[in-house]
Parts: structure tokens; C-alpha cells; sequence
């Protein structure tokens, strides 16, 4: 990256009582260097304002420019939060795997969807996945003497061959020597397998696993932690791929083959290292590990133990309910994939049992997607009308906002969820946790005693 494409960060939020809330700045405001080095990302910012004496220059939301000086405390925060964590633009991915989510899409929708994210900036701000193959020489360095440490790396396959078919691009096959590096440097990484019947399964996926728990060794492996996740296809994947689904048969080959290495890792290494995302128990039908399998979940973030942990948070804050004093009944539709089904079906009884509160389970499929077995966070708004339309809904939806954009009301396929409201006529309500989930339902208990008393 240049510096001229370098843009100056706008900030999006002063957050109150904060040092920059003292001195002035206003949400539009843009910040364009500290102590005379222009930032090139949230990583920068961050890094340059733990001195303490800061010289920054700042556009102001008319364009004037100001030059500003702040004496404070050490690693002290300002207090400022910014429209995007890059401000000289999202470094993509030049792989052309076949499973890429963004490729099995519709044309047609908003822009950010179709972007292809293979930025380490990222990777070690929020945890998504890089493949490494897209770095320079510049960017290597900049990860060594910045640490940035623990990076999340998309590996799907260690030997040269098979990864560089899966990712088409030649650069793949130096994974084994990029891991070296980061043990040389005593850098981190979780990795992640996507599986892809009939590619990278079977032995190959064995080897894969082998040989990255051959890097978890000593007082800072390089790396942490493994990921095997199914590959997931839409019927908007290109024709003449080479993929095919997971099938309940699969899964359960999967499931067994990774719980015998399991066995082996954690003879060895004293952890089970490798974890299944919970769609394989999904999709085999089989139940999920106990809590004491996830150990300090790794790889949460991947969907590895998500499932447990919100079952076991519910079960504990649920109780809560048996407090509200509901003098008028109200039923509500919970709408969930119906990957989740058999697993939620243990806490809807445990609602239902709160006496005047009916809750439904909608557990729908993604006919959107084309998908026989669907998880919450792919179902669409029209997801919602073709599963719900001309169905008794009750007082509301309760929607988990997994399936939204970020801090939006948009769904996967661009209809909002004002529009599905009316299509529905109903009031839908996002809740994005369990304490979310019971506080809606509390609310709406309240409230509807209030209205129908």
C-alpha cells in the first residue's frame, strides 16, 4: 500500500467521558496522522496512541484541518471509534476455491457481499480466516515486528498438491514453510479445515491434522488450535465445480475419524487440539460433545461448541423467567435453521413450561440457498416468508440477529426486516445472545399485561 492510499479515518463514535470527548471531536470528524505517520488501519491507531504525548492532525466535518496536542497516560484510550478498522482499503483474495462462499452467490446484491476478504489486519482484529497467499514481503514483516499474534489461517490441506488444487493458486503449496516461520518468530495461529468430500477427507485429512498438531509443541506452539468444518454449497455454486455435499454418512465418517485423533492428540499433547464444528453432529444426527470436551473453546468463532455453550447460558438464565407475573398469555415464534432443531427442541420445553408463555419453534430450511439442512445464520428474509406466510405467528418473531448484516436490519438476500414484517404482519424482534433472547421475551410478557389488562 501506498501512502496516497492511505484515507483519513472517520470517526464514527466519541465515546462519552473520553479524552477526546474533552477535547472536541465530533462523530464525521476524520483523523489523518499521529505523532507525523499517516495510519494505515485500526492496528496503527492503536499501536500510536499508547505513547503519551500525541500530536495528531485531524479534518474537522467541514474540511478545516487542525493539528492537536494530548498529554495523557500511558496506553490511556482517546476514546475514538472509526467507520472501518482499514483505512487504506481491504487487502482480497486472489485464490479461486471452489467452496468460496462469495462465488456461490446471486448477482445482483449490495457490494460488501461479494468482497473477498484475505486480510491479516483482520485476521488479528476479529478473528476471520486468511490463506497467506496474498501477502508481500512487506506485509510479512510488518506481522513480525508489529507481533501480530495469533493469526486465524484457512489451511484445509498441508500437502502441496491437494491445497493448491483446492485454493488454485500455486503459492498454496508453501503452507508447511509459512507455519515454519511462524515457529521461528514464535507467532501463533488457529487454523481451519474446510472438508470437501472426496478432495481433502479421508487421509488427507488425517495427514492435515497430523501435521499441524506436529506444530503444537513447546510454552507457545505456533499452532493453538484446529478447526474441521463441512464445506457448505448453494445452488448458485458454479456448474463445473469438482464438490459435492456432506451427507448424514459423511458426517458420521468425519465425526469418528477426528474423535480417533482426538484420542491421539490428547494422549500427546494433552488437548484435544482438533475440534468439529457443530454442523458435522448436525448433519449425522448424532449429539453434541459434552461441555468438558470444549476446553477453553478455541475456536468458538468457528462454530466449534456454539451450540453447548448457548444451551448451557440458557439453561442457567431461563430460571429468570419463572419471576415475571404474566396476568394475559403470549406466544411467540422463535425462528431458528432447522439444523438446530433437535437441539433447541430441549429449551422450547423448558419456555413453554413458564406458565401463560407459548413459544414456537420455527426451525425452516434454506430454500433460498438450496439447502436440505440449513444453519440460522444463511436463512434469508425470503427463507421467512416461504416457511412462515399464512402461518399463526402469535404476538411476534423472535429473530437471532446472526442472519443480519452487522448493526443493520438487511438479510443475506437484501430484504429487510421491516419489509418481512409487513409481508408477515407480524413484529419481529432481534435478539443476538441469550440474555437478549429472555429479555425480549421478558419484555414482551410486561408489556402485554399492560395492553391486555
Amino acid at each position: 500500500m501506498t501512502q496516497s492510499s492511505i484515507r483519513p479515518a472517520k470517526i464514527s463514535q466519541v465515546l462519552p467521558n473520553s479524552i477526546a470527548e474533552e477535547i472536541g471531536f465530533e462523530v464525521g470528524d476524520a483523523l489523518v496522522s499521529i505523532n507525523g505517520i499517516k495510519l494505515r488501519d485500526l492496528i496503527d491507531y492503536q499501536f500510536l496512541c499508547s505513547d503519551e504525548f500525541l500530536e495528531l492532525e485531524v479534518i474537522d466535518s467541514k474540511g478545516k484541518i487542525h493539528q492537536v496536542e494530548i498529554e495523557k497516560d500511558y496506553d490511556e484510550n482517546l476514546g475514538l471509534e472509526f467507520e472501518t478498522a482499514l483505512f487504506d482499503g481491504l487487502i482480497q483474495c486472489n485464490n479461486h476455491c471452489p467452496f468460496c462462499f462469495i462465488d456461490q452467490q446471486p448477482p445482483g446484491k449490495r457490494d460488501s457481499l461479494y468482497l473477498k476478504d484475505d486480510d491479516y489486519r483482520l485476521s488479528f482484529l476479529y478473528g476471520s480466516y486468511l490463506t497467506l497467499t496474498n501477502l508481500t514481503q512487506k506485509e510479512w514483516e510488518r506481522i513480525e515486528q508489529m507481533r501480530l499474534s495469533p493469526l486465524y489461517v484457512s489451511v484445509h490441506a498441508t500437502e502441496p498438491d491437494v491445497r493448491i488444487r483446492l485454493l488454485k493458486n500455486p503459492r498454496a503449496g508453501q503452507i508447511i514453510e509459512q507455519f515454519q516461520w511462524f515457529q521461528e518468530r514464535q507467532l501463533q495461529i488457529h487454523a481451519q479445515v474446510v472438508v470437501c468430500p472426496g478432495i481433502n477427507d479421508g487421509i488427507h485429512l488425517e495427514r492435515t491434522l497430523t501435521d499441524l498438531a506436529s506444530f503444537h509443541q513447546g510454552d507457545i506452539p505456533t499452532i493453538i488450535s484446529a478447526a474441521v468444518v463441512p464445506v457448505g454449497l448453494t445452488r448458485f455454486r458454479p456448474t463445473e465445480d469438482e464438490l459435492i455435499p456432506v451427507t448424514p454418512e459423511k458426517a458420521k465418517e468425519v465425526i469418528k475419524q477426528v474423535q480417533t485423533l482426538q484420542k491421539q492428540f490428547s494422549h500427546k499433547l494433552g488437548s484435544n487440539f482438533a475440534w468439529l464444528a457443530d454442523e458435522w453432529f448436525l448433519i449425522g444426527q448424532e449429539e453434541l460433545p459434552p461441555e468438558s470436551h470444549y476446553e477453553d473453546y478455541p475456536q468458538i468463532g468457528n462454530g466449534v461448541g456454539s451450540i453447548r455453550q448457548f444451551i448451557k447460558e440458557f439453561q442457567t438464565k431461563a430460571t429468570q423467567l419463572h419471576r415475571v407475573k404474566m396476568a394475559a398469555p403470549v406466544t411467540l415464534t422463535w425462528v431458528v435453521g432447522n439444523a438446530v432443531e433437535q437441539a433447541f427442541q430441549p429449551l422450547v420445553k423448558q419456555l413453554n413450561e413458564v406458565e401463560g408463555l407459548t413459544i414456537n419453534l420455527a426451525a425452516l430450511r434454506s430454500d433460498y440457498w438450496g439447502q436440505e439442512i440449513s444453519v440460522t445464520g444463511l436463512l434469508t428474509g425470503q427463507d421467512l416468508l416461504t416457511g412462515l406466510q399464512g402461518k399463526a405467528l402469535g404476538d411476534g418473531l423472535l429473530l437471532p440477529s446472526v442472519m443480519l448484516k452487522h448493526d443493520d436490519t438487511l438479510f443475506l438476500d437484501d430484504l429487510t426486516v421491516e419489509a418481512i414484517e409487513k409481508q408477515l404482519n407480524i413484529s419481529i424482534f432481534p435478539v443476538a445472545n441469550v440474555d437478549e433472547l429472555l429479555g425480549t421475551i421478558i419484555n414482551l410478557c410486561l408489556t402485554a399485561n399492560k395492553d391486555k389488562n
